[in-house]
This record gives C-alpha cells, sequence and structure tokens, in this order.
C-alpha cells in the first residue's frame, strides 16, 4: 500500500527549515515540455543508481543458504517446560535434540 504523502502549501515550523528557505523556493508546476523533456534518474546518474542499488541490496541481514522454517507445533506442557528451564537458547537445544532424534 502506497501512502501519498500530504501536499504541503504553507510554511509549517519545526520541520528542518527556516520560513526564509520555505520562501525561497520557487516551485511552479511542470510544463509538458518539461515533462516531456524528462529522463529517469537511472539514466541520467548510471553510476548513484548502481551505488544506491548496491547500498539496498547489501542491508539486512546476509543470506543463508538453508534458512530456519516457521512451524506450528503443539507440545505436551512437561516437555516445553523442561526444555525452557534449561535456560537462554533452549529452542536451539530442542532443535538439536529434534536433529539427533532423526538421526541428522
Amino acid at each position: 500500500m502506497k501512502i501519498k504523502p500530504e501536499l504541503q502549501t504553507e510554511f509549517r515550523p519545526g520541520r528542518g527549515y527556516t520560513k526564509e528557505d520555505w520562501d525561497a523556493v520557487d516551485s511552479p508546476p511542470l510544463t509538458k515540455e518539461e515533462l516531456a523533456s524528462m529522463r529517469p534518474f537511472r539514466e541520467v546518474f548510471p553510476e548513484i543508481a548502481e551505488k544506491m542499488e548496491k547500498a539496498i541490496v547489501a542491508r539486512g541481514r546476509p543470506k543463508v543458504e538453508a534458512p530456519k522454517v516457521a512451524v506450528t507445533l503443539r507440545l505436551d506442557p512437561d516437555v516445553l517446560d523442561r526444555f525452557k528451564a534449561s535456560g537462554k537458547n533452549w529452542r536451539s537445544r530442542m532443535a538439536e535434540e529434534l536433529r539427533k532424534a532423526a538421526g541428522l
């Protein structure tokens, strides 16, 4: 879902610019000729566009070869309590026990 930003038609203090900055900006609507002459950012600034794409791709966690899968599993309360009582990282220990039981 794309949220359309509110069009600001008058100066509002506290938004990171001064009244003088607001008054200095003159942005009349673009003409049809100006719109027709526009080119994509990637075409005008290919080096910058490439750097931006690489920066976006590099964000977040690195990709894992075999990512874990979320499942819903119903367990007996005493089994779950035993693993939770073993302390932090009980999920990892439970996964290791399942791997042993599966012969992996």
